[in-house]
């Protein structure tokens, strides 16, 4: 089964880059010549060769240049069809055929050049979005200073080769202006291999995260793909961060905060199992890479949950399938008692760049109150 599908994802991959091809080379037809011809065949055939032992190699220099190809790919995916169907209505009008087929060939690199570099800028130029919630779980009284919480959270850095040190950097300094109590990264930190994140003192980077309750993560799918569990988690806790494996832990005696495994690790506990004997008076907070299960949580008695994993879709239109795929694909929803928050994500994968979605940081300022106060 999965080798049929994967000669069915190969044929359609294949047939788009020979669409897209050969529309360029339509569009080139006036300045070819024989060497010239040569050459973009080369380039034409070599490049999504490059992506695609990029993905078996892991080569860096390989995987920079395949990323950079994909972005590319994605970005004409939805510029040749657009060009191509205005031309044709345009040939309705009186303008002369060769014109409109000229200012197609030169409209295609300019609207790729400009949605590239907007694309790059939504990817590397994270904006912080601020939630306000309240639990009703957890108020002090007489101590107003404990019935407030400051969490900040990023999922899916995706740190590696292409989300480096100075997006790590960029992290931090966000994260460290706002002046967390807690930070938590709900799973995908690394991009499929550990040693970028440490060979370029990602780690270092990201130790310097200041917060009074500490810095805490779950794993997510991507984090899994890096090997042994154990490397992982030590690669991750290199970087100041606690990982909670299908783990809970209570802090300042206030709340409690629970992170699972993937969705798709079948080792996984039930959150069934991992909620017995938890403290039903204290707020609950779930870091869940994937945000699945909503109604499950809502009846266990989580009060907050939060997840990555959808990017938001990263390039429009696939914000739109993300949306049928998850109740909750980006932002808030409210359940009975649950409360989820989706994060776009901080990085990206695969093609650098974002269109119909940025990178981002979330700050929630949680107020906790008495049963039916809120």
């Amino acid at each position: 089964m999965f080798i049929v599908m994967g000669i069915v994802m190969l044929a359609v991959f294949g047939s788009l880059v020979f669409y897209q091809s050969w529309s360029i080379w339509r569009w080139l037809k006036p300045l070819h010549t024989g060497a010239r011809k040569l050459i973009y065949t080369v380039v034409a055939a070599a490049l999504p060769c490059t992506f695609i032992i990029a993905m078996i190699t892991q080569n860096a220099i390989l995987i920079a240049i395949g990323m950079y190809w994909l972005a590319i790919f994605c970005l004409l995916l939805l510029i040749i069809p657009s060009v191509q169907l205005i031309a044709r209505l345009l040939r309705f009008t009186s303008l002369p055929r060769e014109s409109v087929s000229k200012w197609s060939g030169i409209a295609v690199p300019v609207l790729l050049l400009a949605l590239l570099g907007y694309g790059s800028f939504l990817a590397y130029s994270p904006v912080v979005r601020t939630y306000d919630i309240t639990i009703p779980k957890g108020a002090q009284d007489g101590d107003s200073a404990k019935n407030t919480l400051k969490i900040v959270m990023a999922s899916d850095m995706h740190f590696g080769i292409l989300s480096g040190k100075d997006h790590a950097v960029r992290l931090v300094e966000r994260i460290n202006a706002l002046k967390p109590d807690i930070v938590l990264f709900p799973g995908d930190i690394l991009d499929d291999q550990i040693q970028p994140y440490l060979d370029h003192g990602i780690d270092k980077v990201m130790a310097t995260i200041e917060a009074p309750y500490g810095v805490y993560a779950s794993l997510g799918n991507h984090d899994k793909y890096n090997g042994h569990i154990e490397d992982i988690i030590n690669a991750v806790e290199a970087g100041g961060m606690k990982v909670l494996y299908d783990e809970s832990v209570t802090i300042d005696d206030r709340f409690t905060l629970l992170g699972r495994k993937d969705h798709s690790d079948t080792e996984r506990a039930p959150l069934s199992e991992l909620v017995q004997g938890m403290d039903a008076a204290k707020p609950l907070i779930l870091l869940e890479h994937q945000p699945y299960d909503f109604d499950i949580a809502d009846e266990l008695g989580i009060d907050l949950m939060l997840s990555g994993h959808t990017h938001h879709g990263q390039i429009f239109p696939a914000n739109f399938i993300t949306q049928l795929v998850f109740e909750n694909d980006w932002g808030y929803l409210k359940k009975e008692q649950l409360q989820s928050i989706v994060s776009s994500g901080f990085g990206f994968w695969g093609p650098p760049i974002r269109l119909g979605s940025r990178s981002e940081i979330v700050e929630i300022n949680v107020t906790f109150s008495s049963p039916g106060a809120e």
